[in-house]
């Protein structure tokens, strides 16, 4: 996530040459008048030093939840047009893009394809840094020119706003005719008036000057649940709060299916297990089944003309 770039050259014999660098305007480069003396407290006092800044970033959040609430109504309109998401980010960011979009399908059982994952210097730069690969803005572009058409929306994840990666992958979803979203803490990135919505979140700067795995990071992942699960909830992939379209995948799940029914029907454990049992393990069938008193068959092809809103399968069946 961090995006200073340089390159050391080293010749026989000599130290390290920096040839090429750049310098990053961003608040999270800044360095931080509240924590100079981090160095010199007690371990309990770091922590405090810490946690006191990590208490700024719900409220930097907050801020921009308007311009977040665009870009959720983006990806939803997508989505239901058969489009996809594309989360791009390089370290951290690229990190972070991709922990949410692995969580959304055991959670909300989302089909393979709705979000999309690009991270610079690919599965390799999950694990340990790959050096100059957030730099490489043609890469970026290749990506997103490889796999987003238009009708799609990126969302380009960049603490500082420019790591050149995420920036040619903005660029090329642009000429495609792709939606734009770019979340960063840095409320004057330059590229913010290129795309279609910009998320900047001003956590100012960091407890450890450009260590933007903390603040900026933290923001960015209360941003990546909260954008997903917005989305998620606009789909129609819960019913009030309760998460119905789950993969149960193990037995800690299939329990957590039948107290969701249970919850949601006030029926006992029995009543719930043989609603599942008769709904083939499909959690939204048999509260549709339940609630609306009729069989799998009916509630099933309910919800398919409801495009899966429990409520409006609901509305459907006591028509009937």
């Amino acid at each position: 996530m961090g995006d200073s770039r340089s390159e050391p050259r080293r010749e026989k014999g000599t130290r390290p040459v920096i040839e090429d660098f750049v310098r990053v305007e961003s608040p999270t480069e800044a360095r931080n008048p509240r924590t100079t003396q981090i160095d010199r407290v007690p371990t309990l006092a770091v922590l405090e030093l810490i946690n006191d800044e990590d208490q700024q970033v719900a409220g930097a959040v907050r801020a921009v939840l308007p311009r977040l609430a665009a870009a959720v109504d983006l990806a939803v309109q997508a989505l239901r047009e058969g489009r996809r998401v594309h989360y791009v980010g390089a370290g951290t960011s690229g990190r972070l893009g991709v922990l949410d979009a692995a969580e959304l399908p055991p959670t909300f059982n989302v089909p393979r394809g709705w979000f999309v994952t690009h991270a610079a210097g690919g599965p390799t730069a999950l694990l340990r840094a790959i050096e100059g690969a957030e730099d490489d803005e043609e890469a970026g572009a290749a990506e997103i020119a490889e796999s987003a058409v238009a009708g799609d929306v990126v969302v380009g994840l960049a603490a500082s706003g420019r790591t050149p990666y995420v920036v040619g992958a903005l660029r090329a979803a642009r000429r495609l005719g792709a939606a734009t979203v770019l979340v960063t803490a840095n409320p004057s990135a330059a590229v913010g008036s290129e795309v279609d919505v910009f998320v900047a979140v001003d956590t100012g700067p960091e407890v450890v000057a450009g260590s933007t795995r903390m603040k900026a990071g933290t923001a960015q992942k209360l941003i990546l649940n909260a954008f997903s699960t917005a989305v998620m909830v606009r789909m129609g992939r819960t019913y009030s709060n309760l998460m119905v379209d789950l993969m149960a995948t193990n037995a800690k799940l299939r329990g957590r299916m039948l107290e969701i029914l249970g919850e949601a029907t006030g029926e006992d454990q029995q009543t719930c297990a043989r609603a599942l049992t008769d709904a083939g393990g499909e959690l939204k069938t048999a509260l549709v089944a339940v609630l609306g008193g009729v069989g799998p068959e009916v509630a099933r092809a309910a919800l398919e003309r409801a495009d899966g809103h429990v409520h409006a399968a609901l509305a459907d069946v006591r028509r009937v």
